[in-house]
């Protein structure tokens, strides 16, 4: 299948308008936008798909609230984006209520099985001739915890009957809708996978219905997946940990050699967490903490908020060099600290710490990439994707992020269900020890994080970056642009981005090449001759820089703006 166009543009250098200069409108001379901002006053949703937006946004106009907007978006992207995201997955939210006036979140991230031991694991990997957790099949499975999220979430802050808020997703898993390109594009590789992995279930059958998976323009309908969603309008969520859908993946986990049981089911919840934040120049920018890795873009903003990255100038090599550099810090801690709260004791103050950032920032050398960091010392105190924003009349917003892991995830469908299971077990480290073991019950190290910026003890801004270790990176540059830079909400998701890799890591026991940079189209070459300069291996990716939404709330208008990604295929509507 050939690639889509917006990812040829991007190989060719003719994405977001830039040129060989700079990323700027060549009349104007301004930062380039693909898109005008979607502007208005009673509602705003933005996701990755038109048909989930458009979803979304019914449920707004019907009195829904901007929670009920966001899980019947989510349900869509379930259907139409599996190749992201889904009910066997995990979900990370962040809520501005309007009505109490804070911000709550929400970790609905599952667990290891109880009944697969830490010796039991090494047991299987051994008989897999593997030193780490396989990426696809029954071993990496955890319990999927998307659907008691979206509960939790109604049962806080929806409106409307659940029936009403999945109503819309269950008609298209029926009746079907045309499949859009860029998500075409990825679901024939999660095809091909699955093809070549031949493990049990109906992966195949759910998917690729006739032997391949469905192209551009067709349409492509998932009457399991409308079952099991009619199951959850009519009986809740014990219909999924505890009634006919727990028992169905219960009986084919025994039959094929998997671990998770109906007890893992039962025994499961989310949990309600305060986000964390730093102070960036006078906003507050706000994350998850751990089991998730948000914490890693506050790291970053608070190194960089010693370096005037004004001066430098947007885009500019010692910028862009200072940056990646703080990146390096940042995921140096990532891989040794961030984990399970409830199995490690994370310095969760120290690594937040300005003290802690600005004695990191001494270890950044202005004219070398530097190539091994070893993790800090913060003082002890005595977490594929799809990203959606929501915002209501009320002026409640969520900023919510929902995963398979690596794309279509492990590759197992249980039959009749019409839903893969995700593989964030992978992400556990065998090592003894570590923060991020291996253990039975426990929440693994996770990737996927939704942010939310406060000013002034107003909203300011839900939005996110998915993408893998891309998102602690992407949302520090969409920070940096909007609060260094000026961009606009729209500008600062279309400017060019850059993606480091090479950090330590649970596949990467230590970095000590420097890692490499991926840079979009759009970065002038005189910067990355400056860059070569300075040490740092460049190299490209045309996928690999993640996909963003985002919903602005101006307060003097009392207006939201929202933006959507333009590498992806969705788009922001409001009314």
């Amino acid at each position: 299948m050939k690639a889509p166009r917006t990812l040829v543009l991007i190989a060719l250098g003719f994405s977001l308008g830039s040129d060989s200069s700079a990323q700027v409108d060549r009349i104007t001379g301004q930062p380039f936008a693909t898109r005008s901002e979607v502007l208005a006053q009673h509602g705003m949703v933005c996701t990755s798909q038109p048909l989930a937006t458009q979803i979304g946004l019914d449920i707004l106009k019907a009195g829904g609230s901007a929670v009920d907007s966001a899980i019947a978006a989510n349900a869509a992207l379930g259907l139409m984006e599996p190749v992201s995201c889904g009910a066997g997955g995990d979900l990370f939210a962040i809520v501005y209520s309007a009505k109490d006036k804070r911000l709550h979140g929400l970790n609905a991230s599952g667990r290891s099985p109880l009944g697969l031991s830490y010796e039991q694991m090494k047991a299987e990997l051994a008989r897999l001739g593997r030193s780490t957790i396989p990426s696809r099949g029954l071993l990496p499975i955890s319990v999927p915890g998307t659907i008691d999220g979206w509960f939790e979430l109604h049962q806080k802050f929806g409106k409307l009957p659940m029936k009403d808020v999945l109503a819309p997703a269950i008609r298209y898993a029926q009746e079907g809708f045309p499949v859009t390109e860029l998500i075409a594009f990825y679901w024939n590789i999660g095809v091909r996978h699955a093809q070549a992995d031949k493990f049990p279930g109906a992966f195949l059958d759910t998917y690729a219905p006739g032997g391949r998976a469905p192209a551009c323009g067709e349409v492509f309908k998932n009457p399991n997946l409308a079952h099991t969603y009619a199951l959850l309008a009519e009986k809740g969520r014990s219909a999924f940990y505890r009634g006919e859908i727990a028992n169905q993946i219960d009986a084919f986990m025994r039959a094929h050699g998997g671990w998770l049981r109906r007890t893992d089911f039962e025994k499961h919840t989310s949990t309600w967490v305060e986000p964390v934040s730093v102070n960036y120049r006078g906003y507050d920018v706000y994350e998850l903490p751990p089991n998730g890795q948000g914490i890693a873009a506050l790291q970053m903003l608070n190194i960089l908020e010693g370096f005037d990255l004004r001066a430098m100038g947007f885009q500019s090599a010692a910028a862009l060099h200072v940056m990646i550099e703080a990146k390096k810090l940042a995921f140096e801690d990532r891989a040794k600290f961030y984990a399970d709260p409830a199995f490690a004791k994370i310095p969760l103050p120290g690594l937040l710490s300005k003290a802690y950032a600005t004695e990191r920032r001494r270890l950044i050398d202005l004219n070398h990439a530097g190539r091994s960091y070893d993790a800090g010392h913060p003082a002890a105190n005595g977490g594929d994707t799809i990203y959606l924003t929501t915002a209501d009349a009320e002026g409640n917003m969520v900023s919510l992020i929902q995963s398979n892991y690596r794309g279509m995830g492990s590759g197992i469908v249980v039959p009749g269900l019409g839903f893969g299971f995700q593989d964030r077990g992978e992400m556990f480290v065998i090592e003894p020890g570590h923060a991020n073991v291996y253990a039975p019950g426990k929440r693994p190290f996770h990737t996927i994080i939704p942010a939310f910026i406060m000013k002034d003890g107003q909203p300011f801004m839900s939005f996110g970056v998915m993408g893998g270790a891309m998102q602690p990176q992407g949302h520090a540059q969409i920070v940096v642009n909007i609060v260094d830079f000026g961009l606009g909400l729209q500008e600062a998701g279309d400017a060019a981005r850059w993606q480091h890799e090479g950090s330590t890591d649970y596949d990467t026991p230590r970095m000590t090449t420097g890692g490499w940079v991926n840079l979009e189209s759009g970065i002038p070459w005189s910067v990355i001759a400056e860059l070569k300069r300075r040490g740092h291996d460049l190299r490209t990716d045309l996928g690999g820089y993640g996909g963003y939404q985002a919903i602005r709330w101006d307060t003097e208008n009392k207006v939201y703006h929202g933006a959507s990604e333009s590498r992806k295929d969705g788009c922001a509507m409001g009314y």
